[in-house]
């Protein structure tokens, strides 16, 4: 089999001109970055916002493992098979960022022949958004430190000062840093801190953003500091709107690309799910809803990162109402959740399927909460045997759960075939009642413990007395009525990466509590997540490189 970025470069794409044409879109509809890449422009997406709304899909999955899941892989794979069902249908995907591509997860454009291209261009710069958000994030850090510098008559304290600049790199030496050494004129010396851009205010700001006054809007409400009588400061204090938002003008509007059989594919915004509310921008999904009859997005990591947050965050402030839910797993994952090692994964092993399966019943009765109907996929894999997936097939119809199996890697659209057709058939005959899964009105630390409770499974939450200070502080600053964005380890249902499968008896750890006001919601930091990866020993980096005609290789 080839690799993933070697299919990518054999494939043949269509002018995006072409791409667009099937969805109706005119050149003039587009603003190009080349021959395969283009932005929707404002004007077009003004002009379909009043049309019918097509059918919400989001994708899914259980907790990744190193055996592999495939869920944008899935994703692509589905979209792909509804091209070939003639149903008029768009995919609404992240864009990659660079910290796991050069470190260790890769890209994120899918895999095998469920790709969206180009792959290197998308995996790799694409259209400048990540670096603009970038940049209007550091922007706001040095109009914060300048103003401090030439007086700050906001008397602002500087060992208040939570804003953090950014960077789209895991680097670990960046978490801690100080600043302002060396001469009076060099600036006013503290501690300041990056995060990656992932998981900066601005990528989710620009992702729940509605349009442009939106964007300003929800910019002029970030808390950079608080001053010496603790009251809050913002960026709208310290002028630095619209200079950010001339920054982000550009990189709101969604990206349309396209798969290896040409179905479109908007993909726009990139906030990672472990640390962030992992999910799309709601222009491109509420965009594609007007486009197509069928909108297939994704939420990242697990279901009790990705979609809860897609539901809890995204769907509640976009007043979306997803009409079902693919839950991706694969044979080798849940073998894995049930103790067999990466090296003994081939081999079938019911006993350990029988172990392991009760992290999908977990995901199963999550998404159920929601009101959703829920279509199981095993992701397939060719050392999978038939008494393992009838297995798996039975344990889900025995839990309300419609089933199928996807070959989309090997076999792309052609592959989704049996996924698209169960997934039509529950959107037709099962209705969704979806429903968030707490008020807008309890307590910030409810909304927690709802969270920690019914979706992680916990028996409690414990606050370090900082994260509990935090709290009194926002809801003394009338922000209760947000909803939750939880920061934790995507590899298991608790905050402990080790415990896989089905954790039971432990309370989660609640280490940091801070305000996103701009996004609209209050992130809690379990246990020992960073907001700032690092590198591994052997990064992914090591294998990338280009020759002398500009071909790269060592993507994946």
């Amino acid at each position: 089999m080839k690799t993933d970025i070697q299919i990518a470069q054999e494939a043949t794409m269509l002018p995006i001109t072409q791409v667009a044409a099937k969805l109706n879109l005119k050149e003039d509809d587009l603003e190009l970055y080349g021959k395969y890449k283009a932005k929707v422009s404002n004007e077009y997406l003004n002009s379909v916002k009043d049309n019918k709304n097509g059918k919400l899909i989001l994708v899914t999955a259980i907790n990744p493992t190193p055996a592999g899941e495939g869920k944008t892989t899935v994703s692509v794979g589905l979209g792909q098979a509804f091209g070939k069902l003639d149903k008029k249908a768009i995919i609404a995907l992240r864009e990659p960022s660079l910290g796991p591509c050069f470190g260790i997860k890769g890209g994120a454009a899918g895999g095998g022949y469920s790709q969206v291209v180009p792959m290197e261009d998308l995996n790799l710069h694409f259209t400048g958004d990540f670096h603009a958000i970038t940049s209007a994030n550091n922007l706001l850090a040095a109009l914060l430190d300048n103003h401090i510098q030439q007086g700050n008559e906001l008397r602002i304290d500087t060992r208040q000062v939570v804003w953090k600049r950014c960077l789209d790199m895991n680097d670990r030496v960046l978490r801690n840093v100080v600043v302002g050494l060396g001469s009076k004129m060099d600036g006013v010396v503290r501690e300041d801190h990056f995060v990656i851009t992932v998981a900066s205010e601005i990528m989710a700001i620009l992702c729940l953003a509605t349009d442009m006054e939106d964007l300003k809007d929800r910019l002029s409400k970030i808390i950079v500091a608080y001053d010496y009588e603790g009251k809050p400061v913002t960026a709208g204090d310290i002028k630095a709107v619209g200079s950010m938002a001339a920054l982000l003008k550009d990189a709101i509007k969604p990206n349309l690309i396209q798969t290896l059989e040409h179905t479109p594919a908007l993909v726009h915004g990139g906030p990672f799910a472990n640390i962030a509310h992992g999910c799309n921008s709601v222009r491109a999904t509420s965009a594609a809803l007007k486009m197509a009859d069928y909108v297939i997005t994704e939420a990242g990591f697990g279901a009790d990162l990705g979609a809860e947050k897609f539901f809890d965050i995204k769907c509640r402030k976009a007043n979306l109402k997803p009409d079902a839910v693919v839950l991706v797993a694969t044979i080798r994952a849940l073998k894995y959740n049930g103790g067999v090692p990466k090296s003994e994964l081939n081999t079938e092993n019911i006993d350990a399927l029988k172990k392991g399966i009760v992290n999908l019943e977990k995901h199963i009765e999550n998404l159920q909460q929601f009101g959703v109907p829920v279509v199981v996929t095993l992701n397939s894999f060719v050392t999978d045997t038939e008494a393992e997936n009838a297995f798996v097939m039975k344990f889900c119809k025995e839990r309300g759960c419609e089933f199928a199996l996807a070959r989309v890697w090997e076999n792309g659209g052609d592959g989704g075939m049996e996924l698209a057709k169960k997934v039509i058939e529950t959107i037709e005959n099962k209705p969704s009642n979806f429903k968030v899964l707490y008020p807008d009105d309890i307590s910030l630390e409810d909304k927690i413990k709802t969270i920690a409770t019914k979706i992680y499974g916990a028996d409690g939450v414990e606050y370090s007395p900082a994260a509990k200070k935090s709290l009194e502080k926002i809801a003394e600053m009338g922000y209760s009525n947000l909803p939750i964005c939880m920061a934790k380890t995507q590899y298991s249902l608790s905050d402990d990466q080790t415990k896989l499968g089905r954790p039971t008896d432990y309370n989660i750890n609640i280490r940091e509590v801070y305000i996103s006001a701009g996004a609209g919601f209050v992130v809690a930091v379990t246990g020992s997540i960073m907001t700032m990866p690092g590198l591994s020993k052997a990064p992914a980096a090591y294998g990338i490189d280009v020759d002398g005609d500009g071909t790269i290789t060592g993507l994946f």
